[in-house]
């Protein structure tokens, strides 16, 4: 076990040199394709056991070493944002995530080791970057408003095992002691459709947060092109300590049902009792539900993938909903060309009166209002650096804003943020 991870930790600091040694190597193709979705479902190049359109392109290096085959996902931003007054701000920071994976045959199935890092703790200083009317979880014991909380160091770490019943019937299992349950599409990180744009939606919560949890267990089932899936998992969010690895009791679950009828489109529909999952609410327990189309095609020097989603929370204490709808699409042209947009309408609680006061004794939080963004941007690849893809970017948003926030945002507040990507290929 020891001379395996010291392999895994060299091919991960050295991948040009790992690489370079071609007997060993299958190329890194991200135009890989799967012809089903039980092909696709074994791939697992995204978090948890999500699933894109069969057609979708991944980004990845992949080698073998012995009986195993490695891979390697990643993807890393360097980011300056600016935001209007007043209740905007500035900062230089970095989102990224990295996601070794090994796979082999083990017995009659397949079995995947699969981990996934963030430097997010680090790169996003005093915990948070700037993002207008974002709202979710905490920072200094405070709620965080008009910002985004950064990812911990562990995103996943997951063991996951796929037997193949007959051509037509899979079964799945997935442990993972920091993981991504049933619940949701593909998160925001790992979507083709928002694979440019550096900051999360500010649906995130209502939406796909649930893609970090701990102690999740997750069984599945795929007949043909339709898949059943239940978790376990421990409800509360993160805490603050981005560098630790949370526990807790199995105390949510969810469920989800997907259906990727053709190469090109993948649906899920998915439910989930979150116990208890912010700090700040301790008593709170909140129900969720997603549905959402995915539309993924291939084009000459290129790819257009694009995303419709509707979150819904609603409190099964207070009985208060809030709804989040999103359009996302990412068109790749003429190789190194990419243009992507990003619409949203989302409902927000009086969270967002406190500013960056600490909520008061007895605060009740309940959704109030509703914001809609609008973002919109454009990359082009740059330089020729050997299994690695970067790109220089920037995109532009704005916002419609309520009448009971103008006095704290203004009438048109936005927001810009240019960028270096930088993705292994």
């Amino acid at each position: 076990m020891y001379r395996f991870l010291t392999r895994i930790a060299a091919w991960m600091l050295l991948p040009s040199a790992v690489f370079a040694q071609t007997n060993h190597m299958q190329h890194g193709d991200m135009h890989m394709q799967s012809d089903s979705l039980i092909e696709l479902i074994q791939r697992h190049s995204v978090s948890g056991t999500d699933v894109e359109p069969i057609s979708t392109p991944s980004h990845m290096l992949m080698t073998t070493r012995d009986t195993w085959r490695l891979m390697f996902h990643g993807e890393a931003f360097i980011n300056e944002i600016q935001q209007s007054d007043p209740r905007g701000a500035g900062k230089f920071f970095s989102t990224n995530w990295f996601m070794p994976m090994a796979q082999r045959k083990f017995g009659a199935g397949l079995l995947t080791i699969r981990a996934m890092f963030s430097l997010e703790p680090a790169t996003v200083t005093r915990r948070r970057y700037p993002l207008l009317f974002q709202q979710g979880e905490t920072a200094f014991g405070h709620p965080v408003i008009d910002g985004q909380h950064p990812h911990d160091l562990f995103m996943e770490l997951a063991a996951l095992y796929d037997y193949q019943v007959s051509d037509n019937v899979l079964l799945s299992f997935y442990a993972a002691p920091m993981g991504d349950p049933a619940m949701g599409p593909v998160a925001y990180p790992h979507r083709a459709s928002a694979s440019e744009n550096p900051i999360a939606p500010l649906g995130h919560h209502l939406e796909d947060s649930t893609h970090i949890a701990s102690d999740v267990l997750t069984a599945g089932v795929t007949y043909k092109s339709v898949r059943l899936e239940a978790s376990g998992f421990h409800g509360r969010e993160p805490d603050e300590n981005r560098w630790n690895i949370n526990s807790g009791k199995l105390d949510s679950w969810s469920a989800r049902v997907t259906a990727n009828p053709a190469h090109n489109w993948s649906m899920q529909f998915s439910l989930a009792d979150l116990h208890s999952p912010e700090s700040l609410q301790p008593e709170e327990d909140l129900r969720r539900m997603t549905a959402s189309v995915a539309y993924n095609r291939p084009m000459p020097s290129g790819n257009w993938a694009t995303l419709l989603l509707w979150g819904r929370n609603r409190s099964l204490t207070t009985g208060n909903v809030g709804n989040g709808f999103l359009l996302e699409s990412t068109l790749q042209f003429l190789n190194r060309n990419y243009l992507w947009t990003r619409i949203e309408n989302v409902d927000r609680t009086n969270e967002l009166l406190l500013g960056n006061n600490p909520e008061p004794p007895g605060f009740e939080e309940r959704y109030f209002t509703r914001v809609q963004a609008y973002t919109a941007g454009y990359e082009r690849e740059v330089g020729h650096l050997p299994h690695l893809s970067t790109g220089i970017g920037a995109q532009f948003s704005w916002y419609e804003v309520p009448h009971v926030l103008v006095p704290l945002y203004g009438s048109h507040p936005v927001g810009g943020i240019v960028f270096l990507r930088l993705r292994p290929h």
